[in-house]
């Protein structure tokens, strides 16, 4: 659900580094938890973002949400398609739902961003891939008191 290849921030967003440019979007939690994504506003070329500042917003049927940069720098593109269709966030966060492409001010702040495994664990989500193998390893009590009763 969280690439390896990503870097992680925070405030659900996640960056790809390409060469000296960043592609940055929201996580499939951020997504998840917002449901159907209806709107969404990004900053213009040009537009500098600076880290753990908004930098646009998201609207859905649940909530408005501040865009959260995780790291600083110059706007170089944005994903137009999803202002015209923001479902592709809900479908797709880490490919047809980029949100913007920025050359970064300071590469230190990607170095402070975190892995997969430690944004996995920020949202629990390791907790409950561990007690969903542990169901599927031990059968339930349920299913061990039929069989004595067979026998």
């Amino acid at each position: 659900m969280y690439p390896d290849e990503l870097k992680y921030h925070e405030g659900h967003g996640w960056v790809r580094v390409e060469g000296e440019e960043a592609v940055i979007g929201i996580t499939a939690y951020a997504a998840g938890e917002l449901e159907e994504i209806i709107y969404v506003e990004l900053p213009e070329e040009g537009f500098s973002i600076t880290k753990d500042e908004p930098y646009g917003s998201v609207e859905s049927s649940k909530a408005v949400e501040d865009l959260i940069a995780p790291v600083s720098g110059e706007v170089l593109r944005r994903n137009d398609e999803v202002i015209d269709a923001p479902d592709m966030i809900n479908q797709d966060p880490y490919g047809e739902g980029w949100l913007v492409v920025v050359k970064p001010e300071d590469e230190g702040e990607l170095d402070l961003l975190v892995t997969a495994e430690d944004y996995r664990t920020q949202v629990g989500e390791d907790d409950e891939e561990e007690e969903a193998e542990e169901e599927e390893e031990e059968p339930a009590e349920e299913e061990l008191e039929v069989e004595d009763e067979e026998e």
